[in-house]
């Protein structure tokens, strides 16, 4: 593979910061060494996102799999290509998979998450699985 490839690179993610994810061992089997850049991720929010997951279950056709669900409601999936997504192919960049991972909340839930005055959220409030 091109060693100089950067999966986060310069302008591919736009308005939103991308970080890298490096590799925690040597897999020789990959051609991966410990603490290469192997992939990125993004957090998308509002509008953009919902634009996006749009896309996203399009390619698989609005149908996932019950296992795809986890308990608190979060569900995830992914895709073997992004070109699947309506991008241009670009021969420098190659072909790329993708999950997605969507974490769904509702209003309050910042509660179990700030700093002062930290609270839990209620069994009423969370979202389960049928609820997704």
């Amino acid at each position: 593979g091109n060693r100089s490839l950067d999966p986060c690179g310069e302008g591919a993610s736009g308005t939103f910061r991308s970080r890298a994810t490096k590799a925690r061992l040597t897999v020789r089997t990959f051609g991966i060494r410990r603490n290469e850049k192997i992939a990125c991720y993004v957090t998308i929010r509002g509008d953009k996102a919902e634009r996006i997951l749009a896309k996203g279950l399009a390619v698989k056709e609005f149908e996932l799999f019950e296992k795809n669900f986890s308990t608190s409601g979060n569900f995830g999936f992914g895709i073997d290509e992004h070109i699947d997504l309506g991008l241009k192919y670009d021969p420098s960049v190659g072909i790329y998979g993708m999950d997605f991972y969507i974490v769904l909340g509702r209003p309050g839930f910042r509660v179990a998450r700030k700093k002062r005055k930290r609270g839990r959220v209620g069994v009423q409030h969370k979202i389960t699985r049928e609820d997704a």
